[in-house]
């Protein structure tokens, strides 16, 4: 089964607010590579939940996909700042898939922590240039980062 990390500002949708929520709707997503992995997720597979753009970036714990992909909404909403003028109901180019709270770690793992660890050193989130909110993670790796808590 294939194993995902997921980055969101904390500010945005946390993992202890997924935690709250219990579900949610991951919308948003306005990079075609990212989005091209959401519309590969299948349903029950595992994410790490990273907070990223805030004073702690870091894996804060794990979600589940409930739903696969589907067009996002928030690319119609005039009203979201996700939203895509050359977006219609016809024509959506975006996607945005379900996901579930699965588990928060006891303290965010930053990434001094993950470029220390051994089995990393290829995890898409560590590369020079890495931007993607969306990126595919190893069993290896997942163990590895598992391993951390």
């Amino acid at each position: 089964m294939p194993y995902w990390l997921m980055k969101s500002e904390p500010d945005v949708l946390s993992a202890a607010t997924l935690q709250r929520l219990h579900q949610a709707r991951w919308d948003g997503v306005r990079n075609y590579q990212a989005r091209n992995f959401l519309r590969s997720m299948q349903a029950d597979e595992l994410f790490f939940f990273y907070h990223s753009s805030c004073s702690r970036p870091g894996i804060a714990g794990i979600g589940r996909i409930v739903r696969t992909a589907y067009p996002d909404p928030s690319a119609l909403d005039p009203r979201s700042p996700y939203f895509d003028a050359r977006a219609s109901t016809v024509k959506n180019p975006w996607s945005a898939v379900d996901v579930e709270f699965v588990e928060a770690f006891a303290g965010i793992i930053d990434l001094a922590c993950l470029r220390s660890a051994p089995g990393l050193a290829k995890l898409p989130l560590l590369q020079k240039g890495s931007r993607l909110s969306v990126m595919p993670v190893e069993a290896g790796e997942w163990a590895a980062v598992l391993a951390l808590r």
